[in-house]
């Protein structure tokens, strides 16, 4: 019988060049076996059965490799293994009886994502909650009307936020970002991922009003007009006030410049921007529909497509009745605050959103990228999203050949995942939910449990390789891992395994019954899994938070948990000198009730990772052979969770392909070996 467990391929560079082919590039595949296991072994490329020759043998292990000259169309292929009497096949599920194609290995030639996405550590800044620099500019209490009530600027900072909180700002602003750029370097992050920026009525800002000016509540506030309220008749007959702060082209144009001075700054300490785009709908407030009229008479605006029916915006919204001023209008799941943006009917929409996306990627603004808001949902019809992120792509890579494209998405990318549409996504199926499940046994939401999933490592590894199989390689090792964002429940509250939200338990239960160790478990999977960690803000020092909006707590300025702090700078560290955790190789060691080891290794380097969510110490034995470590090796651990300050002095020696190890309850560990 064939040894299951020492045959490996993935579509790393050890074992597919070149990593990211092009055109006319001879790409060489390979695969790994137990030395003189396998008689005989072959390549289905495009359905082509291909010989494969042993070209080494190193270790326990022989190496087979196949090199073929790619067109410009996808590549898939998949391997198989014979010996006297066994036959099995192998691709991104690992050995199989029976091939499943739909995990077949793949790759599109010509699709490359900027090298400094790939694995890179994230910092998302939901910038109300994060830090306020400037006073000068915050939101005052009745500045304006929205949804069925005014603005409240909250002055206690450490208020919890309201059930219903769209309306409540707390200074929070890119002047505190800038203050805190050294705290965020030191931190280790790589990139900071913003929230949206840009012009809104609202504290999240999913609801545009401007595309193309960055928030004076975020940024400056020169020209303040005395403070004077103007008022506009609304058609329903009250009188939303709205100060002219967000209109006036003196202050947009100074945020606009603040915004690209603070991005010079970021890239000089050698960090990325990516920034967030609402393109599927905008706000009510938009200048193009304005439908509380703020922009009437305005200098150096055009009426809005719902004030008059000759706008040069009619066209970009579709209204029941398109000749009727005021006409009701699409929503997005039928919000009025929330306009659909009308694309197939208006080739002018969709020329002032591409110019949008290539604006900001180019000077002097020079973002590194964007996050795409419901992207899968833009347009109406699958025909037509597609068409138009293709779009998307040239326009910004044209701008900023660097620029990086990422998209929130639930469920398989793989359709836009083909090289000419986004580059990877927010990664929930293939990380945030299997190892939410694992380790706390809840779902994202902390909307409900599951005892089939919590503790179960076979499950975990099972839905991890399942999901994983569904991305291009660059795409896997560039997408967004996190524990927690503005859209779920922050993982710290979701370690107390209780199912709730902050109307049916109350603020206080967010933070009761909390396990920091368990959450340094996830933070131990996060730094260590492939693709691109991201911290969202205030996770590291504690924060706490049921969904949204309790997520959306500020910063625990002056009462942060310093060892949440350091827990995260160790991992950061140890992921930013060890080559093989930011694009190696990984493999499932062993797993079982409450327990998963796994392996990230290269050519160079390896480190294992063994975690232990039982609540009782526990003793493992680790087959480390099947990822290339030789008898004799030493092992140094290099990442203790249950130790104060995470150092260790522990080293294990291999035995028989095999080392041994101990790990505390509900604890785990990291161990370095060079190859």
């Amino acid at each position: 019988m064939i040894n299951k467990k020492a045959i490996f391929s993935d579509e790393t560079k050890d074992y597919k060049t070149p990593y990211e082919p092009k055109s006319g590039d001879t790409v060489t595949i390979k695969i790994r076996a137990l030395k003189n296991d396998i008689i005989q072994a072959y390549a289905y490329i495009n359905g082509k059965k291909t010989a494969l020759k042993r070209t080494k043998t190193e270790g326990e292990f022989d190496f087979f490799e196949a090199s073929f000259i790619c067109g410009d169309k996808k590549v898939e292929y998949y391997f198989e293994l014979l010996d006297e009497d066994d036959k099995i096949y192998y691709n991104r599920l690992g050995c199989l009886k029976k091939i499943e194609k739909e995990y077949n290995f793949s790759f599109t030639p010509n699709f490359t994502i900027p090298d400094w996405a790939k694995g890179a550590i994230y910092y998302q800044i939901f910038t109300d909650r994060f830090c306020n620099g400037d006073k000068t500019n915050d939101v005052e209490d009745n500045e304006y009307f929205y949804t069925g009530g005014h603005s409240v600027q909250v002055k206690n900072w450490e208020k919890v936020p309201d059930e219903l909180d769209v309306r409540c700002f707390y200074g929070g602003d890119l002047q505190g970002v800038r203050k805190k750029l050294s705290y965020l370097k030191d931190l280790g992050v790589e990139v900071i991922y913003f929230n949206p920026l840009f012009v809104s009525p609202s504290n999240h800002k999913y609801d545009t009003q401007d595309y193309e000016y960055i928030d004076p509540h975020l940024a400056i506030i020169k020209n303040d007009l005395e403070h004077k309220m103007e008022e506009w008749e609304h058609h329903n007959g009250y009188a939303p006030k709205y100060i002219k702060r967000v209109t006036d082209k003196e202050n947009l144009e100074k945020s606009n410049e603040f915004f690209a001075q603070l991005v010079k700054e970021i890239h000089g300490l050698g960090m990325k921007v990516v920034i967030d785009g609402v393109f599927n709908h905008c706000g009510s407030f938009n200048k193009w529909l304005d439908r509380e009229g703020i922009y009437l008479s305005k200098k150096g605006y055009e009426k809005g497509a719902f004030q008059c029916v000759k706008s040069p915006y009619r066209s970009y919204f579709k209204f029941k009745n398109p000749d009727i001023v005021d006409s009701e209008y699409e929503g997005w799941w039928n919000y009025i605050t929330l306009p659909k943006l009308n694309y197939e009917e208006s080739e002018e929409l969709e020329q002032s959103v591409l110019r949008v996306g290539a604006k900001w990627v180019s000077a002097p603004y020079c973002a590194d990228g964007w996050r795409l808001d419901v992207a899968a949902d833009l347009g109406h019809s699958e025909k037509y999203n597609h068409e138009f992120w293709k779009k998307f792509r040239r326009s910004v890579r044209d701008a900023n050949p660097q620029a990086f494209i990422m998209s929130e998405h639930y469920g398989s990318p793989k359709s836009w995942l083909e090289g000419d549409e986004w580059d990877s996504v927010m990664n929930y199926d293939a990380f945030m939910e299997p190892v939410t499940w694992f380790l706390t046994g809840v779902d994202k939401h902390s909307k409900s449990f599951s005892s089939e999933r919590f503790l179960n490592g076979e499950l975990f590894f099972e839905s991890m390789a399942k999901n994983m199989a569904k991305f291009p390689r660059p795409s896997l090792d560039s997408a967004l891992n996190q524990l927690s964002n503005h859209d779920h429940s922050r993982f710290l509250t979701r370690t107390n395994g209780t199912v709730g939200t902050i109307k049916t338990m109350g603020a206080e239960a967010a933070k009761k019954n909390i396990d920091k160790a368990v959450f340094a478990l996830g933070v131990l999977l996060q730094m260590t899994w492939p693709g691109s960690p991201g911290i969202y803000y205030g996770d590291e020092a504690g924060q706490v938070g049921w969904t949204d909006p309790d997520n959306r707590r500020t910063y625990p300025w002056g009462k942060e948990d310093k060892r949440l702090i350091l827990l995260h700078k160790k991992l950061t560290e140890l992921r930013g000198k060890t080559d093989c955790l930011k694009m190696g190789s990984v493999k499932a060691l062993t797993y079982g009730d409450g327990y998963i080891s796994y392996a990230r290794f290269n050519k160079n380097d390896c480190v294992i990772v063994v975690i232990n969510r039982n609540k009782t110490d526990e003793k493992f034995i680790l087959p480390v052979w099947e990822a290339g470590v030789k008898n004799g090796a030493v092992l140094s651990n290099c990442f203790d969770s249950s130790a104060p300050e995470f150092n260790c002095e522990e080293q294990v020696k291999v035995k028989n392909g095999r080392v041994t190890v101990e790990v505390k309850a509900k604890s785990g560990k990291a161990f370095y070996c060079k190859l």
